[in-house]
Formats: C-alpha cells, structure tokens, sequence
C-alpha cells in the first residue's frame, strides 16, 4: 500500500497542469462527475461541484487531509484567462481508525465544492466550457486504488443541500499555541452549542498526532481543544485550519493564528478519566491523601520522632504549638514548591508529572545522600542541632523537617490524592496551588493536631531514656530507604553510576562519623566534615558525570511477559478483540511496588489471564519518558501507579484501583472464560 501511494505522489508531481487526454485509472469504484451552479457573473463568485459516487458502501473517499494513510484529491481545471479558482470547500468528514491508523474519510455520496472567482468585465453571455481532471484514492477497509477523471461541467445538480453540507467558516477567529507535545486551540464558540462527539480535523499536514486522544473544554464562550503533536512534526505553522466536528456530520470550519489560549475551564470531552470531579471532592481528596502519606515508610520515622519531641516540649503550649505550625508551614511550602516548579515545567513544554524529580539521577543521588545522613542521625553517629527530630521546642528544626518530610514523600502516591493531583495539571494555575497546598496540609495535620490538642499529647508515652533507643529503632526503617535509592540511582544511570553514588555516600558517612566523635568530645565538628567529605564530593561531581549511561525503555522481568507501552502496540493489542490490561509502574514507587507482589506477579492471575486470553502490557516510568507523561496525562493522572483494564470493544478503559487486591484481576479476567488468543494471522491481517 505504500508503495502504492509513493507512486501516486511521484505521478503526481510529475504532471503538469495542464488538463491530460485522457484518464489513466478511471473511475470505476468511486465516479465523479462536475457540476455548474447556473450561468456566471462578471465580479462575482460562481460555484463549481464535484459529486463523488461510490459503486458500493465498502469504498470511501479522502478529506484534504487524509491522515495517517490515504491521499488527498488533485484537481486541475481549464478556466477562461483571468478566472480563478478557489480551495475546495469540503464537507465534515468522518474517522476511519485501522491498528492504531487514523484516515479522514467520506463513506457514501459526498460533494466537494470549488468556488471559482470571475474577473470584473468578463464576458459571460455565452457559458464558457470549464474541463478538468481530477485524481483521488477509492479505498476499502483492505485495498486502495487509485482514481482519475477527465471533466467537464453541466448544468444541474442539488446546490441549495451541497452548499449546506459542506462546513460552514467560522466567523470569529481562532488561536493555537503549540507547547512541548500538545498543540492548543481556542475556538470561540457559544456555550450554548451542544457537542455529541467533538472532534478537530487538522488540514496542516504533519502536524498534530491524528489517533490520539483530544481533549475539549469550555471556558466561557471559548472552546479550547488539547491535540497532541506528531512525532516527527513539521515546523510550528503560522496558522493553523481545520474543521471542528460537533458529532453527527454537523460543524464549522476554521482558521487559527498564534495567540493566547485559555487554561482551566470544565472538560466537556476527551479520553475517559479525563472529566474534573467538583473541587470539594478534590479538596478532600489531596487532604486525605497527604494524611495517607504519614504511615510510608520514608516518613512515618520522621513524624514519629518529631511527635515525641511534642511529648518533651508538652510542658509550654505555647512551644508545642509553635512546633506544630513551624512543621505545617514547611510541608506546605516543599508542597506548594514543588507544585508550582511542576506546573512551571509543563508550562514551559516539559511532559513531566509527580514525582518527576526521582527520574533525574542527580536528585535522586542527593536524596540518597540525604536518606543515608538521616539514618546516620538517628543511629546517634552524629548531632545537627538545626535539623534536630528529637529536640523540642526549635521551631526553625521543625520547620526545616517539615521540608524534609515533605520531599522524601513525593515517590509516594495514594488512593485519595490520585485523582486530585491529576486534577490539579488540568485546573487553572491557583486552584492547582489550592490542591497542593491541602496536600502539604493533609501531610502535616497529625503534627499540627498533636500541636494543637493536649489531650492528644497526653496519650503519648513520657520523654525518657527509651526515646533514645526508639530513635535508633527508627535508623532501620530509613536505613532501607536509603538501600533502595541505592538500587535506585543504579537502575538510573547504570552499575558504575550506582557504584560511585555509593562511594560518596561511605565517604559522607566517614565524615559524619568523624563529626560525632569531636562532638563527643566537645570540639568543633564541622570543619572536620568538609575536609573529610570534599575529596568524595569532587570525585563524584567529575565521575558521576561520566559513567552515567542513560536508560532507555526496556521490557521488565514479569511473569506475564507482557509488552513494553506505546500508542502504536496499545491500539494494536486493543484491535486484536482481546482484553488488555495495562500498567504504569516504577522502580522508586513504593506504592507500585507493593500492588506488583501483592496483586500483579501471581501465579493465580497468570493463569487467569491466560485462560482469558488477556494481553498484558506495562508502561515504565523510572526515567522519564515523554509519551507515558502524555498518556497519563490523558488519563488524568499525575504519576504511577495507574491500572487500565480494556474490555473487548469497550469505547475507553475502566480505571482500577490504586491499590490492588489480590483477587482483583483475576475477578476482571473471570468475566471472559475462554477467549482465545489472537492468531498470529490475525494479529497481523491489518
């Protein structure tokens, strides 16, 4: 079929423009015949008409733009000197998606119209004979062929219901900005105009990724429209046109030029999971999710420890609640910070979500330095007064762990919190702040309520020597932190990269070791540490750099063997008449993790998935790749986990839980017993 087309474009080009002799396919599988409206009149517009036939209902023709495969009509017309003719005008046409193909075709009869513009002071009382050619593609679900005709115009033909099938121009003008992989519309169009099922036809070839899904909201009167740009996309036009489909053959026809498009606004079409809950819910949701976050294993040593320092501090309200407000404004500003630097990335073009700093090896060996010097801390190795867990009544300490606290927890994602940060990427800029600031409150609410509440404070035990041997306790749990950032920056960057992080961090530690000792021995400590530290740090700074190896996708160890994520393999597997469930994981989600052991890598879901005849799929996202930040984005998610289950023929996915039961997917896969797995003819018959 391509090569098909490739001769096509070559003949094409190679034509002239002059009208031909004759034919050289014909017209067999889709006739074509043109059309006059009346007699012509100097200075004015006269209508032209193609009306193409099909010989049966299996044969469709191209819009302008055919999409990923196809071609669009070729006209040449013999016009009197000094006449000109128009771009065809077409009517709206209709989706064709084949493995994952997207095609803008017309099924049946359709009429494209040629305005043709006659020169003041020509001579029209006798009706000038207007010839032509035309090529075009007939195609079917499963062979093209191309088509051509020699033309000439008669009188006759329906023009008062060609002229109204055709889409009308919009009046108002258009905006479009294009912005790392989404290219943005803004439409003015009443609210009041329904949209069944809305979709934007691009004419500019190359431009935007046709098969994907769009996204539709309404601010006001102004429809803004979310397309994501082609892969290898052209050059940023400077206007962009098209047809906006409203659903069932009705629409407008448009022309955008850059300009302001609107954030925000209700979503009123677009992939499933992509509909904005009310901002109560939302509110609640991050509230609850942040208050979630205190029982992860990254931070529940962290909280502890400072709710103990309330027990010593209990004696003053006035210190404890200090400590309590000191700790709330330090989560909801690292909160807060990190959602805005977030929003400011993605503004900027960048496809990033939560937690996007773990997919950059330098943060994460700084959070791997970080996690080792707390665990150190905590093992009594050493004291840092100013970032003190244990002391009392230091409101600059507790603000600064609340900071703390707040980083370690963003690889973390909850059930509750899920749904409002992914609001969060599509709600205007302050409402999305709002969430993230309830996130950061929700985080420090059991802090600030011990803060707050005496009575709360009275149910913890009494300050005394056991809190020293609690505190050491709590070096376990942070102390396996640190192993997995380990295990982490090597999945990252490589063994070698892994190794050296791990050097820096001995090296940090013998510092801080040395630090303890001349703190032991009341002299100045910290002098010692940089001289001690500094030959790690250079070292690290010049050969972390260097033996970094960059990963890229790669298939992941499972027991389901399933395929690596991509639009391309997704519509494939989708096509195959199969169930498909998908996931989204990576290597720092603790949450993903749990849910791959507990409810995922199961001998008892294999085998269910097997009789279901389920394809299996997983989306990696440990470093960042910008076609999974899309999709969730699509999805409404701001990060991993994300289950997708795909009934055969369903529309769009249901989206699982976040946290798996055990039984969960073998209950989805119990519900198609027998299903055979797509033949390897059939898997490739399209």
């Amino acid at each position: 079929m391509l090569a098909l087309f490739a001769s096509i474009v070559l003949a094409a080009a190679g034509h002239a423009q002059e009208v031909p002799a004759e034919a050289r396919y014909g017209d067999g599988n889709i006739a074509v015949e043109l059309y006059a409206d009346g007699a012509p009149v100097a200075g004015e517009e006269w209508m032209l008409a193609l009306r193409f036939t099909p010989k049966s209902a299996e044969w469709h023709g191209y819009w302008s733009n055919p999409g990923d495969a196809g071609q669009g009509m070729r006209l040449t017309l013999d016009l009197p000197a000094g006449w000109e003719a128009g771009e065809p005008l077409y009517p709206v046409p209709l989706r064709l998606t084949i493995s994952g193909l997207m095609n803008h075709i017309y099924e049946g009869t359709y009429t494209v119209l040629v305005p043709v513009k006659v020169p003041e002071g020509a001579d029209v009382r006798a009706p000038p004979r207007i010839t032509g050619h035309v090529e075009y593609l007939a195609c079917t679900d499963k062979i093209c062929v191309p088509q051509d005709a020699l033309l000439e115009a008669r009188q006759g033909g329906d023009f008062a219901r060609w002229r109204a099938e055709v889409a009308p121009p919009l009046s108002a003008g258009a905006s479009f900005d294009v912005g790392g992989r989404a290219l943005r519309l803004a439409i003015p169009l009443p609210a009041s105009v329904a949209l069944d099922n809305p979709h934007v036809f691009i004419a500019n070839e190359d431009l935007a990724d046709y098969a994907a899904p769009q996204t539709f909201r309404r601010v006001g009167d102004v429809l803004t429209v979310d397309i994501p740009l082609a892969e290898y996309r052209a050059d940023t036009p400077s206007a962009v046109e098209g047809i906006l489909a409203f659903g069932e053959g009705t629409g407008v026809e448009f022309g955008a030029i850059p300009g302001d498009v609107p954030t925000g606004g209700e979503v009123v079409a677009g992939p499933v999971g992509m509909a904005i809950p009310p901002l109560w819910t939302l509110i609640l949701g991050a509230l609850a999710g942040g208050f979630l976050l205190n029982i992860m294993p990254c931070v529940f040593p962290i909280l502890s420890l400072k709710a103990l320092s309330l027990a010593r501090a209990g004696e003053s309200e006035a210190r404890a609640r200090a400590e309590g407000l000191a700790y709330t404004a330090g989560v909801v500003l690292a909160c807060v910070g990190l959602g805005a630097l977030l929003l400011a990335l993605r503004a900027a073009g960048e496809q990033v979500g939560w937690a996007f700093q773990l997919q950059e090896p330098g943060v994460v060996v700084a959070l791997l330095v970080l996690a080792a010097a707390i665990t150190a801390n905590f093992a009594g190795l050493f004291e840092l007064p100013s970032l003190s867990v244990t002391s009392g009544g230091k409101p600059a300490g507790a603000f600064a762990t609340g900071l703390l606290a707040a980083f370690v927890a963003t690889p973390c994602t909850g059930p509750f919190m899920a749904a409002a940060l992914g609001a969060a990427l599509l709600l205007p800029t302050a409402q999305a702040l709002l969430l993230f600031a309830l996130l950061g409150l929700g985080l420090a609410l059991p802090f600030l309520l011990l803060g707050f509440i005496p009575a709360l404070r009275r149910m913890l035990p009494r300050p005394g020597p056991w809190m020293e041997r609690f505190r050491r306790i709590m070096a376990i749990p942070m102390g396996l932190t640190a192993l997995a950032l380990i295990w982490l920056t090597a999945q990252l960057g490589g063994r070698a990269f892994g190794g050296v992080a791990l050097l820096l961090v001995i090296g940090v530690l013998i510092a801080l070791w040395i630090v303890g000792r001349l703190q032991q021995a009341g002299k100045l400590a910290w002098p010692a540490f940089g001289l001690v530290a500094a030959p790690f740090l250079a070292f690290a700074a010049i050969a972390l750099p260097s033996v970094y190896e960059a990963k890229g996708a790669e298939a992941r160890e499972s027991i389901h063997n399933p395929q690596a994520f991509s639009a391309e393999a997704l519509a494939a597997a989708r096509a195959s008449g199969q169930p498909v469930f998908l996931w989204f994981t990576a290597d720092w989600c603790v949450t993903c993790k749990v849910n791959e052991s507990v409810a995922i890598e199961r001998e008892a879901v294999r085998d269910a998935f097997e009789a279901a005849g389920v394809v299996t799929m997983v989306g990696d996202w440990t470093v960042r790749d910008e076609a999974i930040t899309a999709f969730l984005t699509q999805q409404g998610a701001a990060g991993v986990p994300l289950y997708l289950w795909y009934p055969p023929g369903a529309s769009g996915p249901e989206q699982l839980p976040q946290v798996l039961t055990p039984d969960l997917l073998v209950d989805r896969a119990s519900h198609f017993p027998g299903t055979p797995p797509p033949t390897a003819s059939a898997a490739g018959s399209d």
